[in-house]
């Protein structure tokens, strides 16, 4: 392989040698980087619940027997294979019988908590505008394909993906009752349905604007954009008295146009619609067969080759459905507190080197600069995992002598009531929104807290016995990326206790915008994975690498004996992804992260330090005029 300059390429540079030797998991989408590490994570694991199901190991943390249980009935493919579709078929049955929206609207309970597919979806979400208390989100259906542009910039690859969705569909009605007839209508209908729904449901850019997801109503109006669909019944059947007065709608246009698509003329193709979806959500499930063919689109769509093995399958359900326990055992198992120790003080450093930073801030009046501060200060971090597991889980019982759907379809029940009641409960801040074995980290705005999880605090990303250089171009950069989302073009809408307030002035705001659209305008329609980046939909994250990388440089210069070498070549190994095809042209479109190349080569040329590291000149590939270059915060 010949050789790349570092000047030219410092993600090829890097990362070439393994980009070339590695090998994609034939069950896997991707490797290297996240995702290698969650391979190693899931290995570990899932040896251990080999043990657990052998009784070769044990572990006091709670509800991880009921995990254990789940996992050996999931891995009991004699019985799932036995059973096949019987489990599912009273929900399935019953729903296509219903002929009506006054029939649907006496069953519309029992379907939700059956997890039977809605022409709306419910959450119960932090209210963004009191953080304190939540408040009943309302969405509107979704689609086959993963965003609308599937369905006209990119039909040609939609056209195919809906192919081979038909294809899967057809071969799992075949387990069904319905006739040869009914099956080829249910499929027909499904189609079609999905067409009507993809002319009224938001882009993936629209959904990336957070703020705008946010439009109270009161829920006298909503009921009249919906009908005859009985919102206010199925609420009422729910809540009782305590029904709320004021939902919110995170996809306006489709809530308010559902009456063109659930009304008398289009109810009998919903019903076909939502049959087909769930099947195709309840066949994982099912017989082994079932959850093979219902595998099939998500392998197409991602350029997967095949599906995992059955002991990975449920591992991968168990660590989904008892994320928490699940989480907080492998936090204790594996986690060092000496690592915990090391990268606090890593967190407070980044926090007062932000402080430092926004003080300095030259298009931020005092007043603006003394609120980000604020903000800054109040920031929570949930570090490593969770103290205890929350009383939730001690609800998931798995009954020997139920199928695996039927212990699923209990614990759905569970969860989705348990998710409703919250509406009417104050808001948890101790709640984590990652499990402990999750490699990845988050800010939520609402709680203005970082998150991470005791997973992603290991090499590259973090090791006791990395330099400080090369931890903080690993987790410091990423650490100060999340803090950074509390001041990206989302972010910036909520104050220090989570709330969406006006709190910068509207000069400083317009300053900041035009900060906003040189970030998207040095991303915008660069070439990637044969198609383009687009810039809006990966603002809020680029402006967070931004962030993230001028305040770890500051803390470099400040560091004895640092070294931005090692910085930089660890900034470039922490995004080192090697993926299929397929899956890079779904993140180009649905991810709001920049392809992980681009992160590495892009966000450096914006820092001096980068050129006097490597002594990049103007004849250099990985040289940015100075006029080009952007430094937000």
């Amino acid at each position: 392989m010949e050789k790349v300059r570092i000047q030219d390429d410092l993600y090829q540079a890097v990362n070439g040698q393994w980009l070339q030797q590695a090998v994609i998991p034939d069950d896997r989408p991707t490797t290297g980087g996240f995702s290698l590490l969650d391979q190693n994570v899931e290995k570990t694991l899932m040896d251990d619940f080999d043990s657990f199901a052998k009784g070769t190991k044990t572990t006091d943390v709670e509800t991880m027997d009921q995990a254990i249980k789940l996992y050996k009935k999931i891995i009991d493919t004699e019985r799932r294979n036995e059973e096949a579709i019987q489990p599912a078929l009273e929900i399935l049955n019953q729903l296509s019988l219903i002929d009506c929206p006054e029939k649907f609207n006496q069953k519309a309970k029992e379907l939700l908590l059956n997890k039977v597919v809605m022409p709306l979806t419910f959450s119960v979400e932090t209210d963004m505008k009191d953080a304190n208390k939540n408040s009943l989100m309302i969405y509107g259906p979704s689609t086959i394909l993963p965003d609308t542009t599937y369905y006209d910039q990119f039909k040609e690859a939609g056209d195919k993906l809906l192919k081979v969705y038909s294809d899967m569909v057809e071969k799992l009605l075949a387990f069904t009752p319905l006739t040869i007839e009914q099956q080829q209508q249910y499929l027909k209908d499904t189609l079609e349905y999905d067409s009507l729904l993809a002319k009224k449901v938001k882009s993936q850019l629209e959904w990336a604007d957070y703020v705008n997801n946010y439009n109270p109503f009161n829920l006298s109006e909503v009921c009249q954009y919906v009908k005859p669909l009985d919102l206010e019944g199925l609420l009422r059947s729910i809540y009782d008295d305590k029904i709320p007065e004021v939902v919110v709608l995170a996809d306006v246009k489709a809530v308010k146009e559902m009456n063109f698509y659930f009304n008398e003329e289009n109810f009998v193709k919903f019903i076909h619609w939502s049959y087909v979806k769930t099947l195709v959500s309840y066949s994982p499930m099912l017989s082994t067969e079932m959850a093979h063919i219902a595998n099939s689109y998500r392998l197409a769509l991602l350029g997967v080759k095949q599906d995992p093995t059955i002991e990975k399958q449920a591992y991968q359900v168990v660590s989904r459905t008892f994320a928490e326990p699940i989480g907080v055992y492998y936090g204790r198992t594996y986690f060092g507190e000496e690592a915990k120790k090391d990268i606090t003080n890593i967190v407070k450093t980044i926090i007062e080197t932000w402080k430092n930073r926004v003080a300095r801030n030259t298009f931020l009046q005092p007043s603006t600069k003394e609120k980000a501060i604020k903000k800054l200060s109040t920031i929570k971090t949930k570090l490593a995992y969770p103290d205890k597991v929350r009383d939730i889980f001690k609800k998931f019982i798995v009954d020997d002598n139920d199928s695996y759907f039927t212990v699923m379809n209990k614990i759905y029940k569970v969860v989705i009531s348990d998710e409703l009641e919250k509406v009417n409960k104050p808001v948890d801040k101790d709640e984590w929104l990652m499990p402990a074995h999750m490699v990845n980290a988050c800010y939520d705005p609402n709680r203005n807290d970082i998150t991470f999880p005791a997973a992603i605090l290991q090499a590259p990303f973090y090791s006791i016995n990395q330099t400080i250089s090369e931890n903080l171009g690993g987790i410091g950069a990423v650490i100060s990326h999340e803090i950074s989302h509390a001041f990206d073009n989302n972010g910036a809408h909520f104050d220090e206790n989570g709330n969406i307030n006006d709190w910068w002035s509207q000069q400083d705001y317009d300053n900041f915008k035009k900060q906003t659209q040189r970030m998207i305008e040095q991303w915008d329609k660069i070439e990637y994975a044969g198609g383009k980046v687009n810039g809006e939909l990966v603002v809020s994250e680029n402006i967070a690498d931004n962030g993230g990388m001028a305040v770890t440089i500051e803390i470099m210069h400040n560091t004895k004996d640092s070294d931005f070498k090692q910085y930089f070549t660890n900034w470039a190994k922490i995004w080192c992804m090697k993926a299929t095809e397929q899956y890079l042209q779904y993140l180009l479109v649905n991810d709001v992260h920049s392809p992980a190349k681009l992160r590495a080569n892009i966000q450096v040329r914006n820092f001096e330090e980068w050129y006097q590291a490597f002594d990049v000149n103007q004849n250099d590939q990985m040289y940015l005029p100075e006029d080009k270059r952007i430094i937000i915060w």
